[in-house]
């Protein structure tokens, strides 16, 4: 076995003599234990989840799935970009979920603005799809559709080659479909981004570079 287990792990007797969990020498991935857990991966607001390290190319079409649940107003929820201008981006400004897309003739943006008293930032579950099909692009957030017009109708693909970055993003990394970048905080899961027929379901613990994210554990409480 080579991988860790993401479970809970307290009261450790070694020679009749117990095992200061407080201050250990040294730390790497281990988060707090929770009384209630749910499924989901936690990103505890300073770091990202990087996926695909050979690039990702979003081109004419891509579909994204995910459910979030955060109390933040703010945070990136997923990015994709070149060393151009094309790229996507999904990320949580003033408690709206935004959708840019940029095919390389300028960006547009989806915006999904809750009524009333309704909030995406209650901490609660809440489903997001966000569909670029050439030069068209929808978010649909628990149910709700927006859709947007898109003046650059001959410019349909973005071409993209760096990774899909979840949650953040490095510092040193150009996302050009990003206003935000503020780390998430809070918990996603099912992430699957689909093109056609063709649906990938992205597991958090395959991540090529993990930083303040906790994969398979998503705190209800914290103890």
């Amino acid at each position: 076995v080579t991988h860790s287990i993401p479970a809970c792990i307290g009261s450790m007797v070694i020679n009749s003599k117990q095992l200061d969990n407080e201050s250990p020498v040294s730390v790497f991935a281990v988060n707090k234990c929770y009384v209630t857990v749910q499924d989901g991966t936690f990103f505890d607001g300073s770091g990202f989840a990087a996926l695909v390290r050979e690039g990702y190319k979003v081109r004419s079409d891509v579909n994204i799935t995910l459910e979030f649940r955060t109390t933040a107003v703010r945070g990136v929820l997923l990015g994709v970009s070149s060393a151009k201008v094309d790229a996507i981006g999904l990320e949580i400004v003033n408690g709206k979920v935004l959708f840019h897309v940029n095919n390389g003739a300028g960006r547009i943006t989806a915006t999904y603005e809750p009524r009333g008293t309704k909030s995406l930032c209650d901490g609660k579950w809440h489903k997001l799809q966000a569909n670029k099909s050439k030069h068209r692009i929808s978010l649909i957030i628990d149910g709700n559709l927006v859709q947007t017009d898109n003046p650059y109708i001959q410019s349909t693909s973005a071409d993209t080659n760096n990774p899909i970055y979840v949650g953040g993003y490095p510092a040193d990394v150009k996302q050009n479909c990003l206003t935000s970048k503020s780390s998430f905080h809070g918990c996603l899961r099912n992430l699957v981004l689909s093109k056609g027929q063709q649906a990938e379901l992205f597991d958090f613990s395959r991540a090529f570079d993990l930083r303040g994210v906790f994969p398979h554990s998503c705190p209800g409480a914290e103890h």
